[in-house]
């Protein structure tokens, strides 16, 4: 099993950035995936998931301002990211299967949002 999450940088309050993971050595298509994301001194926190069929899932902290999707014949999964805030710095990883908390995760990509 293998995720390799793309993408982060750093960007200002308002900007857009869109994260990759690059998956390979399962299914993909069959899982459900999950971006989380941990900032300093924090807790892992679920950012926003997605079935196998495609039903999309977002904590209420990024419902509106973040997208996520995927591309099953690519075995990717994206987290497009709008009006960006400070409170959205962290480490992202993305997440196999259900359980965010616990599943297998990528390296993460650092994503820092400041003016």
């Amino acid at each position: 099993v293998q995720l390799v999450e793309s993408g982060g940088g750093v960007v200002q309050p308002g900007d857009s950035l869109r994260l990759t993971c690059s998956v390979s050595g399962f299914p993909f298509s069959l899982f459900h995936m999950n971006w989380a994301r941990r900032a300093p001194g924090e807790e892992l926190e679920w950012v926003s998931g997605i079935s196998s069929d495609g039903r999309t899932y977002y904590a209420d902290s990024v419902k509106g301002r973040f997208t996520i999707s995927r591309d099953n014949a690519k075995n990717t999964l994206y987290l497009q990211m709008d009006t960006m805030k400070p409170e959205d710095t962290a480490v992202y990883y993305c997440v196999k299967g259900i359980l965010y908390s616990t599943g297998a995760k990528g390296q993460g990509t650092q994503v820092t949002v400041s003016s």
